[in-house]
C-alpha cells in the first residue's frame, strides 16, 4: 500500500518496544513507489515520547525507505542543507500513518560534508533494556556503515540537486491545488 501523492499522511516513530517515540503531525506526499516514500514537512508540529510538542520552522525533505534500516530528513536552512539520518527499521504505510522503528544510533551531516553518530548510548543502553535481537544489532550496524559510504559518495539524497528537485517538485504541486 502506497499513499497517494499530494496527500498529507501521519508519520509515527516507536520505539523496539512498541512504544511510540515521535510523531509528525502531517508530511505532504511528493513521490512513493515500491523502494521510497519522500514526503515534505513544513510548519507541522512533532510530538515526543514524554509529551513535549515543537514546531518546524523549516521545508524538510523526508525519504523513507522500505528496504534500507533508515530514513533521512534533509533540513533546508539558509546556511545550507542539512540532513537528520535515524537508523531505523524500513518505514511502511499502512493507510493510517508512515510507521518504522527507532534504533537510537542517528547521523547528522552538515552542509561542509562533516557529520556525527549521536545517541551511541543510548544505543547500548536500550539493547539492553529492551534486549534488541543480535541480528537486528548486525543489521543496524552494517546499515549505518552503508549510509555513510553514501554521505561520503553523495548518493541521492546527500546532494544539492536531489534536495532542489524535491523542494521545487513540492513547491510546484502546492501552487497547482
Amino acid at each position: 500500500m502506497l499513499p497517494e501523492i499530494k496527500s498529507s499522511v501521519y508519520i509515527q516513530s516507536f520505539k523496539h518496544d512498541g512504544s511510540l517515540h515521535r510523531t509528525w503531525a502531517k508530511g505532504y506526499v511528493v513521490e512513493a513507489d515500491q523502494e521510497r516514500i519522500v514526503v515534505v514537512t513544513n510548519k507541522t508540529w512533532v510530538t515526543e515520547a514524554d509529551g513535549r510538542k515543537w514546531f518546524t520552522k523549516e521545508p524538510a525533505i523526508c525519504f523513507f525507505y522500505t528496504k534500507y534500516w533508515f530514513n533521512i530528513i534533509s533540513m533546508i536552512r539558509k546556511t545550507g542543507i542539512y540532513y537528520y539520518c535515524n537508523l531505523a527499521s524500513p518505514s511502511l504505510y499502512d493507510g493510517e500513518a508512515i510507521k518504522n522503528i527507532d534504533y537510537d544510533l542517528d547521523i547528522k551531516l552538515y552542509p561542509d560534508n562533516s557529520y556525527i553518530i549521536l545517541d551511541e548510548e543510548e544505543y547500548r543502553l536500550h539493547a539492553k533494556q529492551m534486549q534488541y535481537p543480535n541480528e537486528i544489532m548486525e543489521i543496524v550496524e552494517k546499515q549505518m556503515k552503508v549510509l555513510i559510504e553514501q554521505m561520503e559518495t553523495y548518493q541521492d539524497p546527500f546532494n544539492e540537486q536531489t534536495i532542489n528537485y524535491y523542494h521545487n517538485k513540492y513547491l510546484q504541486m502546492l501552487h497547482e491545488e
